[in-house]
């Protein structure tokens, strides 16, 4: 019984030893990614709030992806389905209200009226495909993959529109063992955070199996948490740094590609069904949403005040994942 005890107090141990030492690389790779990203949209004129929306919220956004398609391969449903609703609403109830409680986000009309209309856009199209017959079906996927390539496009035509300066673009040595330079750590800050988030979703659902709690509860709250730990990471780091337009741009962005692409190619690559507990947490995602857009245009920041409001509502929304679980399997 004392072995027993002392295998499981080492194993608690341990994995709560790897949970500190991957959220300390998840920092350090964010830390790297959004200085390259910074650099490297200056070096060729195009705005940071591009680069957030594309390069950093897709490198973000690999987690949700690898958990939602091999999920979907399963033909596992709720989790496919539920880890990007349970992510989207993290990222802007934990992660973008937690960044505003720690400094105000400055947002823009362009932030609003292009990229926030889309992902408030999607987020309808979402309830409608699903909540009526809680099915994602082929074709779902495909017109929602197709929406994400017609949005890229467009972007990519607007990518140089931007109120920053470009920076100076030469062609010397120098400047292009810069850019090779901006680039290595570009892509290894996203294998920091990617593989750094993948180890803590590991270890922190081990822990919450050690402490009773059901398989349900890990998938809504630690999964998605933890496949949105890059995000976090990312959009905090961001604020820190000053770089707003890369903060605001990698979550709205990764919303987008959430909903868009991880969906839409899980849709593609197999059938989904999903539990009619999913209409719920369509609803209050497509709430959080609007709620955001709402605050982004008070005053064109979203304030500490707005910020502990969003943390208080995905809260709440915690609590209520967890009340109504009945006792672990």
């Amino acid at each position: 019984m004392s072995e027993l005890f002392a295998f499981e107090h080492y194993h608690w141990a341990i994995n709560s030893l790897v949970v500190i030492v991957s959220i300390a690389v998840v920092g350090f790779g964010a830390a790297g990614m959004v200085d390259a990203a910074s650099r490297i949209a200056k070096r060729f004129g195009v705005s940071e709030l591009i680069i957030g929306l594309t390069v950093v919220a897709f490198g973000t956004s690999a987690p949700e992806f690898a958990v939602t398609l091999y999920s979907a391969f399963e033909g596992q449903g709720d989790i496919s389905v539920g880890n990007i609703v349970g992510s989207n609403i993290f990222n802007l109830g934990f992660i973008l209200g937690g960044c505003a409680l720690v400094r105000a986000i400055p947002t823009s009309r362009k932030l609003l009226q292009r990229d926030g209309l889309v992902l408030g856009g999607s987020t309808v199209l979402i309830l409608v495909l699903i909540g009526h017959d809680l099915h994602l079906s082929k074709t779902d996927g495909l017109l929602l993959f197709s929406l994400l390539i017609v949005y890229l496009i467009y972007l990519f035509k607007n990518r140089h529109d931007s109120d920053a300066a470009a920076g100076d673009i030469g062609g010397n040595a120098d400047q292009e063992k810069t850019l090779v330079h901006d680039v290595l750590f570009l892509v290894l800050g996203l294998f920091g955070i990617v593989g750094g988030a993948f180890i803590m979703v590991e270890s922190a659902s081990a822990l919450a199996h050690s402490f009773g709690i059901s398989d349900w509860v890990i998938a809504v709250t630690i999964v998605a948490a933890g496949t949105s730990a890059p995000e976090f990471a990312t959009s905090l780091a961001g604020v820190l740094k000053g770089r707003y337009e890369i903060s605001a741009g990698n979550l709205i962005g990764s919303d987008i590609f959430n909903l868009l692409g991880v969906l839409g190619v899980a849709g593609m690559v197999h059938p989904l069904d999903i539990d009619g507990a999913a209409r719920m947490s369509l609803y209050a995602l497509c709430g959080m949403v609007f709620l955001v857009l709402f605050f982004i245009k008070t005053g064109w920041k979203v304030s500490r005040l707005e910020g502990g409001i969003l943390v208080l509502i995905a809260l709440l929304r915690w609590v209520f994942d967890f009340s109504q679980q009945g006792p672990p399997h």
